[in-house]
């Protein structure tokens, strides 16, 4: 991407000095109960006896000490983050409502959010108990080695998937699929795809938004569909599991998310991202 590095977004919160500690689930556990909580739009963790991850004790907010590189990736992030918010400043009045930005989190190994505690292994999230991104940079590592997703735009494409879950937190949509994924418990996985392939084609409309302005090089929009398919269900479960069950979908397939993503790249229009048409 084309961008020039300085400055930070006045809408980051840098966490990264922080540690926090409590008592242990594990990972796996806590990862269920953050997706339930994100879902149902309460914190289960405080329902969950030994609800909390352990992380290392340390001060709360001891100073934060990061490489060149490190900080580099902090000025992309403030950038994507400041080009997602006024896209989305000037797209959702058309839609009936003004937008309102959300704050972006940095932190490392674990974060305490107003939808539970969760550990960097859960991966860039939207709490809309909050209205704010959490992001451990050390995921954009993994989305390169252990995803194949290599690329700024890629990293930008996860950054503006979360903005997009609060543009659907805005609009009310989230809180549509929370609901209904409360009302019929049986069809909570398949909203749950539904509402993150819409989040999907909302960044796509924000990527056609940075082409118009020139942002993109030659290259980063496969870097997004990249990004998108390392990131489907299927992908990832026949990566650990070595097959695919489709009825335990929560974001989608590779093919999906990719699709998606490209329509809303094509058309740069939030109204082409109606993923719920049909559903009753």
């Amino acid at each position: 991407m084309k961008w020039t590095p300085g400055g930070r977004s006045s809408n980051l919160e840098d966490r990264r000095g922080s540690r926090i500690g409590g008592r242990t689930m594990g990972v796996g556990g806590s990862l269920i109960v953050l997706v339930l909580s994100l879902i149902f739009g309460t914190n289960l963790f405080d329902a969950v006896p030994g609800g909390s991850v352990v992380a290392p004790p340390a001060s709360a907010d001891a100073p934060v000490t990061a490489s060149p590189e490190e900080e580099r990736m902090v000025q992309f992030v403030s950038m994507v983050l400041d080009s997602t918010q006024t896209t989305w400043a000037r797209l959702l009045p058309s839609l009936g409502r003004q937008y309102e930005d959300a704050k972006l989190v940095l932190f490392r190994d674990a974060v305490q959010s107003g939808c539970g505690t969760a550990p960097a292994a859960a991966g860039p999230f939207y709490c809309p108990l909050d209205q704010k991104v959490y992001v451990d940079l050390s995921f954009f590592d993994q989305l390169d080695s252990r995803f194949g997703a290599p690329g700024d735009f890629a990293q930008a494409y996860v950054l503006a998937h979360e903005i997009g879950h609060h543009v659907q937190h805005l609009l009310g949509i989230e809180q549509q699929v929370r609901q209904g994924s409360q009302q019929r418990p049986a069809q909570a996985n398949q909203l749950s795809v539904l509402l993150e392939l819409q989040a999907d084609c909302f960044a796509g409309v924000w990527g056609n938004a940075a082409q118009r302005k020139g942002m993109l090089d030659p290259g980063d929009v496969e870097e997004g569909l990249g990004a998108a398919a390392a990131v489907g269900d299927d992908a990832i479960q026949r990566a650990s599991t070595g097959s695919v069950h489709q009825e335990s979908f929560t974001h989608g397939s590779s093919a999906q998310r990719a699709e998606w993503f490209r329509r809303g790249f094509q058309t740069g229009d939030p109204n082409s991202c109606d993923t719920f048409a049909g559903v009753s």
